[in-house]
């Protein structure tokens, strides 16, 4: 039995591993999860699973929590989210939280020897070289749980780096996929969180409509595969039936495909290099479906894809500050304090302020975080 930890169980991907969990109980016990500040869901998962250790967000919902279920652990803040990462009786860390957050704790976590189930996008772009060389250096695994990552590693599996010519990301083009960039000024809050294919968060589905989140993954794929940037491209595929591709230099081009299910891909990491039934996912009708539609990715109609690239190829703090400003954008347009398109407005001043610094530690990129996201709160 393996035993798992999850950062950001609360969420939407905490509450799908939590879907595997409940599906396959004889193979998963879930012994320690941080849930941020929704209450009602922690009560109702504590009751279910019973995990060992609980961290919440404030002092005070600890407090709450601990006088309700006196024979569980609770902790709380960042140095909780730590403690839920390295907790000494679990095998695999589903890191799911939102934003940069989720560093530290990961970074710990593969000092401690814990195979990484990543969902967290900021991890990797916000300090990618870091991530990757102490997880080689602690022999420790990355298992990508983001779809995308998910099909490259599968397509991977048995195949030679030095065979491969390029990956394939697809993107589904997100809530405003068919509108022209003038067709989005004024868009609303409601109708960027009306994602077509996919069941997600907030800040994610935000960042699907600026594309963001596909610009996110170039830069995670380049980390996961050590791959140039030059061979990572982004394809528009509306159906969200390929998840991504790899192709050869002998020309061959092995996709993954199947429902947009975020469970299939979550539920891979935790078994792997095995796989279990998923009784709950729909089964893929390909004759049903009929046609697959593709398109080139337009950089000038999705900036933020232009913005992504030009930060990953510059590297060092770069990455932080794109990461960063998104982040605070995002925010603000969800809270109707800016329109759509000045995310992308923020995002493109923060990047151009910024003095590049090559090589950063952990305490540099820190700070670097901290300060775009005071220029970037100074703007509104």
């Amino acid at each position: 039995m393996k035993k798992i930890s999850i950062l950001g169980a609360t969420g939407s991907i905490g509450t799908q591993t939590l879907d595997i969990l409940r599906e396959h109980p004889s193979e998963f016990k879930l012994v320690s999860i941080s849930i941020g500040k929704n209450l009602d869901l922690a009560r109702k998962m504590i009751l279910e699973f019973q995990p060992e250790l609980v961290s919440v967000q404030e002092y005070q919902d600890c407090i709450t929590l601990k006088a309700e279920f006196p024979s569980i652990k609770f902790t709380y803040g960042v140095e909780g989210l730590v403690e839920v990462a390295v907790f000494p009786s679990a095998d695999i860390l589903v890191n799911a939280v939102i934003g940069s957050v989720g560093l530290n704790p990961t970074l710990q976590a593969i000092e401690a020897g814990k195979t990484i189930a990543i969902a967290n996008k900021e991890t990797l772009v916000t300090a990618g070289h870091l991530v990757m060389e102490a997880a080689e250096k602690n022999g420790v695994a990355l298992l990508p749980v983001d779809s995308e990552h998910s099909a490259i590693y599968q397509c991977l599996q048995g195949e030679k780096e030095k065979n491969i010519e390029r990956l394939i990301l697809t993107a589904s083009g997100g809530s405003f996929r068919d509108r022209t960039r003038k067709e989005l000024e004024g868009v609303t809050v409601r109708e960027a969180l009306n994602h077509p294919n996919w069941s997600m968060g907030a800040k994610i589905t935000i960042d699907s409509a600026t594309m963001m989140n596909k610009g996110l993954e170039v830069i995670e794929a380049h980390w996961l595969y050590n791959m140039p940037y030059e061979k990572i491209d982004v394809l528009l595929h509306k159906e969200s039936i390929i998840h991504s591709m790899v192709e050869f230099h002998d020309s061959s081009i092995i996709a993954q495909l199947g429902t947009p299910d975020m469970r299939v891909p979550i539920q891979y990491a935790l078994t792997y290099p095995d796989r279990l039934p998923l009784t709950s996912s729909q089964r893929l009708d390909l004759a049903k479906i009929a046609q697959l539609h593709f398109q080139e990715m337009d950089v000038n109609r999705f900036r933020c894809m232009q913005f992504a690239y030009e930060a990953g190829k510059l590297g060092g703090t770069m990455p932080t500050v794109l990461n960063a400003a998104n982040e605070v954008a995002v925010a603000a347009f969800l809270n109707e304090k800016i329109n759509f398109l000045q995310i992308e407005d923020m995002i493109e001043k923060a990047l151009n302020k910024h003095e590049l610094i090559k090589n950063p530690d952990l305490s540099i990129i820190q700070e670097v975080d901290k300060e775009t996201r005071q220029y970037v709160n100074s703007l509104l």
